[in-house]
C-alpha cells in the first residue's frame, strides 16, 4: 500500500511540475519602451537613402517605385541583400519563421546587421514559435536586437493548456514586412521558411512579393510602429528567461546558426541565390515601376481581444477598390472561402457586367484540407452566376524551380493578389476567407499601374492553361475539371490527383461547423 501511495505521489508531483511549467505565466504588464522608425531625413545618407534621393525627383510627388518578386530564390536574395546593406535600422514583421536553413540564414543576416551597429526590431506572431524560447532569448540578448512576439501563448511548453483562452489566441498577426533604414521595404505573401523560397525538394509555394521605395516605405514603417508599440506585442523577458549569462547564450546560438548554414553552403540552390543577389545589387532600375498607391492594413487591435478596432477592417478597402472596376477582376487567393457574403459580392460584380476570374488551389494542391472543405460548396453557385474558376495543379508551380533542381516537388499556390481592369494591382497577406476578413490582421498595397498590370496579366495568361484546371459545369450541372496543358483538352470528372480517402475526409470536414474559422 505504501509503495502504491509513493508511486501515486511521485506521479502526481511529476504531473504538477509539467502543468506548472506548461502554464508558465506571461507578464502582460512587463515594462516596454516605445520605439519608432527614424525620420527619413536622418537616413538619407544611407545606401538606400542615397538611391531614393536620386530616383524620387524623377517622378511626380506622392508616387512610389515598385518591383515585383515572383521567383522565390530572387525574393530571398532580395531580403539578404537588403539586410547586408542596412546601415541604421532594420524592421521585420512575420507570421512564421521556421528553424530550417532558410530561417537560420535569415537570422544570420539580422545578426550580421546588428553586429555592424544596425538597430534590428523583429516582431513575430506567436502561433508557431513553440520550442523557440531559448533561441529568442539568445537573439534578444544582442545589444542591437530587440525581439517581440504578438499575442503570446501563456503555456510555453504544452499549448493545449491554453485551450480555455481560445478566443484570445485564435486571433493572429498575419502581416509580413521587411524594411531597411525607412528607405526600402519588401512586403507580400511570403513567410520565412524554405517552401516560400524554392528551397525544399518536397514542397514549394508559389508566391508574390514587391520591393518598394518612396513614400510607401514610410507608410509601412508607421504600420510596423503601430504593431510594435501595441499592447499585443510583448518583449521576450515577459514570457521567457534564461539561467545562463546572455553573452554565453548568444554565442551558443551563433554556433548553432553557423552549423545549420555551413551544412548547406554548397549546391545548386546556393549558386542560384548568389546569382540573384548580385543581379539585384547591380541591375539598373528598369524593373521598377512608379505609381500611385494606397497601403491598407488592419489595426493591431483587431487581433487583441477586448480592444475596439480603431479603424475599419481591411476588407472594406479591398471591396471598395474592386467596386471601382468596370470590366474585369482577376482574384488569386490560395485559401478561398467566400461564404454567402462573398458569393453575394461576386454576384454584384457579375450583375454589373464585370468578368470575374478566380484562381485558387485544387484539393491536391491545398495544404489545408479544411479550407478546401469550406470552399467546395461555393463552386456550383459561383459557376452558375458566371464566375470563371481555376484551380492550381499540385505540380504546376514547382516547374518554376527547375533551376534549383526542385521541379518535381509538390506545389501549393500561396500568392494573395488581385487585379482590377488590368491596371490596379493588390499584393499582400490577405486571403479571401473568414479568417483574414474577421479574425487575423492583414496588410497589402494597392498599386495603380497599367504597366505592372501588364506584367501580371502576361504572367497570368502564360501560366493559366499550363498550371491550372478550369472548373466548369456540364449540361447536368456536375463539376468537371478541364486540363488544357497538352495538345488535346482533357476533361476530368473528379477532383484531380486525389484519392477517394482525401475526397471523403475533405467532404466530412465540410459538414463540421467550422467555416467561420477557416
Amino acid at each position: 500500500m505504501k509503495n502504491a501511495l509513493l508511486k501515486f505521489n511521485t506521479f502526481f508531483l511529476a504531473l504538477l511540475v509539467v502543468v506548472t511549467v506548461g502554464c508558465a505565466s506571461v507578464d502582460y504588464d512587463y515594462p516596454r519602451e516605445e520605439s519608432f522608425s527614424p525620420d527619413t531625413s536622418k537616413t538619407q545618407n544611407t545606401y538606400f537613402g542615397r538611391y531614393s534621393a536620386t530616383e524620387l525627383p524623377k517622378h511626380p510627388a506622392g508616387m512610389s517605385g515598385f518591383m515585383l518578386l515572383g521567383d522565390g530564390v530572387e525574393a530571398f536574395a532580395a531580403r539578404l541583400m537588403m539586410a547586408d546593406w542596412a546601415q541604421q535600422t532594420l524592421d521585420a514583421q512575420y507570421y512564421l519563421l521556421t528553424d530550417d536553413v532558410i530561417g537560420y540564414a535569415f537570422i544570420a543576416s539580422l545578426l550580421k546587421a546588428a553586429d555592424r551597429g544596425v538597430r534590428v526590431r523583429l516582431l513575430l506572431d506567436d502561433m508557431l514559435t513553440q520550442g523557440y524560447d531559448l533561441g529568442m532569448v539568445a537573439l534578444d540578448s544582442h545589444p542591437n536586437i530587440e525581439l517581440r512576439v504578438f499575442n503570446p501563448f501563456t503555456s510555453r511548453t504544452f499549448r493545449p493548456f491554453d485551450l480555455p483562452k481560445f478566443s484570445r489566441l485564435n486571433r493572429r498577426m498575419h502581416n509580413k514586412s521587411f524594411t531597411v533604414d525607412n528607405q526600402l521595404t519588401l512586403i507580400g505573401g511570403r513567410n520565412i521558411a524554405g517552401e516560400y523560397f524554392g528551397a525544399r525538394a518536397d514542397l514549394n509555394f508559389g508566391d508574390l512579393d514587391v520591393v518598394a521605395l518612396g513614400p510607401v516605405v514610410e507608410d509601412v514603417s508607421v504600420m510596423f510602429d503601430e504593431y510594435w508599440n501595441s499592447s499585443g506585442a510583448l518583449p521576450v523577458p515577459a514570457f521567457a528567461k534564461s539561467s545562463k549569462q546572455s553573452s554565453s547564450e548568444l554565442e551558443i546560438f551563433r554556433a548553432r546558426v553557423k552549423e545549420k548554414i555551413d551544412a548547406a553552403v554548397a549546391g545548386v540552390y546556393v549558386d542560384a541565390l548568389g546569382e540573384d543577389y548580385m543581379r539585384l545589387l547591380m541591375e539598373e532600375s528598369d524593373r521598377i515601376e512608379w505609381a500611385n498607391y494606397k497601403l491598407i492594413y488592419d489595426a493591431p487591435s483587431k487581433a487583441i481581444l477586448g480592444e475596439d478596432s480603431v479603424k475599419p477592417y481591411i476588407i472594406e478597402d479591398i471591396e471598395s477598390a474592386i467596386r471601382q472596376g468596370e470590366k474585369e477582376l482577376i482574384l488569386v487567393s490560395p485559401y478561398f472561402v467566400p461564404l454567402k457574403a462573398g458569393e453575394a459580392f461576386f454576384q454584384e460584380l457579375v450583375d454589373r457586367g464585370m468578368d470575374v476570374i478566380i484562381v485558387t488551389n485544387s484539393l491536391a494542391a491545398n495544404n489545408h484540407g479544411a479550407v478546401h472543405s469550406g470552399y467546395a460548396p461555393s463552386r456550383n453557385r459561383l459557376l452558375e452566376m458566371g464566375v470563371r474558376l481555376y484551380e492550381v495543379k499540385s505540380q504546376g508551380i514547382s516547374q518554376e524551380y527547375e533551376r534549383v533542381g526542385h521541379e518535381n516537388s509538390r506545389a501549393t499556390l500561396h500568392t494573395k493578389a488581385f487585379l482590377v481592369d488590368r491596371s490596379k494591382l493588390f499584393i499582400g497577406s490577405f486571403n479571401w476567407d473568414p479568417r483574414s476578413i474577421n479574425i487575423n490582421t492583414e496588410m497589402g498595397v494597392l498599386i495603380d499601374s497599367p504597366e505592372l498590370g501588364k506584367v501580371a496579366t502576361r504572367n497570368f495568361d502564360l501560366k493559366l492553361d499550363e498550371k491550372t484546371y478550369e472548373v466548369v459545369l456540364n449540361d447536368k450541372g456536375q463539376l468537371r475539371w478541364i486540363d488544357r496543358s497538352g495538345d488535346n483538352e482533357l476533361v476530368l470528372n473528379k477532383e484531380p490527383d486525389t484519392s477517394w480517402w482525401k475526397r471523403f475526409t475533405t467532404g466530412f470536414m465540410g459538414i463540421l461547423p467550422i467555416k467561420s474559422q477557416l
